[in-house]
């Protein structure tokens, strides 16, 4: 296995993020799912320069992008999306896509439950032909239910996954799993070959070791099932707010201040997070790795 990370969680040049990622020995990125903001070229340079390289990318569900929504063009428009961010995988050398299926934040229906399935299997179909034929391999995140009320558990995951088909798995998040599953380590077991990626933060989004997770139990268990992918970091810490931030030391910029677009704003702002300081950020994926990287 090795150690990536994700890079949504901090607006900033990626320079800087790949620079960070080099410095402190992680092997590779899962790069924010935005194929026209990046210069590829210039990414494979970076990654290049720093010893880092691109393990996928993850979907950036925000406002618009929905593959359950009633709007047959958002829907059409969500794949389009998608798709030509497998293409950017591809030509940043990467494996795997996460794709969330849904709006992040969204709660409520549009449908009934068959025809929202039916249009997540359509989507999921379509996307599939497209990650085979440049050598992708998707992977479906569960979240928990105050972020999307359509697929939360990996059973879940894993039936819409086996629906689709042609190779189509799923990604599990620990921060998830830890609110949504009776068994954490379980659902991992179950997952088996089909598990395309693994995200990490603790059971309070904190950085692994911040909070309550067995993180040996956890890696041994992946192990015991043969992933050899990546284990991603994808911690979300808020901004305090309060005097006791003096203590805590988790100061920065909410994400209204965070100088991003409108949609990442609201996606930060969803997750209850926003620019944290550069000193506080590298600690925090210095310390990501302190604990991980010793257990792969």
């Amino acid at each position: 296995m090795k150690l990536a990370m994700h890079n949504w969680m901090r607006p900033e040049p990626i320079e800087v993020t790949i620079e960070r990622l080099g410095r402190f020995g992680y092997d590779s990125i899962e790069i924010s799912g935005e194929p026209f903001k990046y210069d590829v070229g210039q990414v494979k340079e970076l990654l290049a320069k720093h010893n880092v390289t691109c393990w996928g990318s993850v979907s950036l569900m925000t406002e618009g992008r929905d593959l359950i929504h009633e709007d047959k063009y958002v829907r059409i428009g969500t794949v389009a999306y998608l798709s030509d961010t497998i293409k950017m995988i591809k030509a940043l050398g990467g494996q795997i896509f996460c794709i969330v299926p849904s709006t992040v934040g969204k709660t409520k229906a549009m449908a009934d439950p068959d025809t929202e399935w039916g249009w997540a299997v359509e989507g999921f179909k379509e996307l599939s032909y497209v990650a085979g034929e440049h050598g992708i391999r998707i992977g479906i995140e569960p979240l928990n239910r105050f972020e999307t009320n359509f697929i939360n558990r990996a059973d879940q995951a894993l039936c819409l996954a086996n629906e689709v088909g042609n190779n189509v798995g799923v990604t599990l998040d620990a921060f998830h799993l830890n609110i949504e599953e009776a068994d954490m380590l379980a659902s991992i077991r179950s997952a088996g070959a089909q598990l395309v990626d693994f995200h990490v933060a603790d059971n309070n989004r904190m950085p692994p070791g911040q909070g309550a997770l067995d993180w040996k139990a956890i890696v041994s268990t992946l192990r015991s099932i043969g992933y050899d992918g990546a284990i991603t970091s994808e911690f979300v810490m808020p901004i305090d707010r309060t005097p006791l931030v003096k203590q805590s030391g988790q100061e920065g910029k909410g994400a209204e201040e965070a100088g991003t677009t409108q949609g990442m704003e609201k996606f930060l702002r969803d997750h209850g997070t926003g620019m944290l300081s550069a000193t506080l950020y590298d600690e925090l994926v210095r310390s990501t790795a302190a604990v991980i990287r010793p257990l792969l």
